[in-house]
């Protein structure tokens, strides 16, 4: 089928653009929505970023505040992970996956992103081998079915993360009140 062709291409091939390929000069809020359609593949109306969004996100501690009104590599890098994740995430757990390397440049934090991404569209994209139209039906089941599995195992695995959160942060004030 040739829209199945064309999904496993763009699975493929599409990724959101490198760190370097990232603008370089600050941008507006408007120009950051714009520039964020483009960096992940979509299909359909569904809901696309918002200001409202943006500054929210600001406001959780989600995303770093901007630098006057402008935008530039770490808000789109973060943004970009936020925009993935919370498809199958909560916000929130977006946000503290998209973060968690805050002792990081974010610069590696986002190359990580990408290189998982990279691994899951493939491993995706391997999926959607030749199938006529009487296999759709099959091959939805079986990709639903893995969804499942990995937001269960996902599920599990931000709980421990949360669990393990105020210990780092009791270990962080103990330390600096013993200095």
């Amino acid at each position: 089928m040739e829209e199945l062709r064309e999904l496993k291409t763009r699975m493929e091939t599409q990724r959101p653009a490198e760190w370097e390929a990232l603008p370089d000069l600050s941008l507006y809020m408007d120009q950051v929505i714009g520039y964020m359609s483009r960096q992940l593949i979509q299909y359909g109306e569904g809901a696309g970023l918002t200001s409202a969004m943006v500054n929210n996100y600001i406001k959780d501690g989600l995303l770093p505040r901007a630098e006057g009104k402008r935008y530039g590599r770490t808000h789109l890098a973060y943004l970009t992970a936020i925009c993935a994740l919370k498809q199958v995430l909560p916000v929130r757990d977006a946000g503290l996956l998209a973060a968690h390397g805050k002792d990081e440049e974010p610069q590696e934090v986002y190359g990580r992103f990408r290189e998982e991404l990279d691994r899951a569209m493939g491993d995706t994209a391997g999926r959607l081998e030749e199938c006529g139209e009487e296999d759709l039906p099959q091959l939805a089941l079986s990709l639903a079915l893995h969804s499942y599995a990995n937001r269960l195992a996902c599920e599990r695995i931000m709980d421990l993360i949360r669990e393990r959160e105020p210990e780092k942060a009791g270990k962080t004030k103990k330390s600096k009140k013993e200095k």
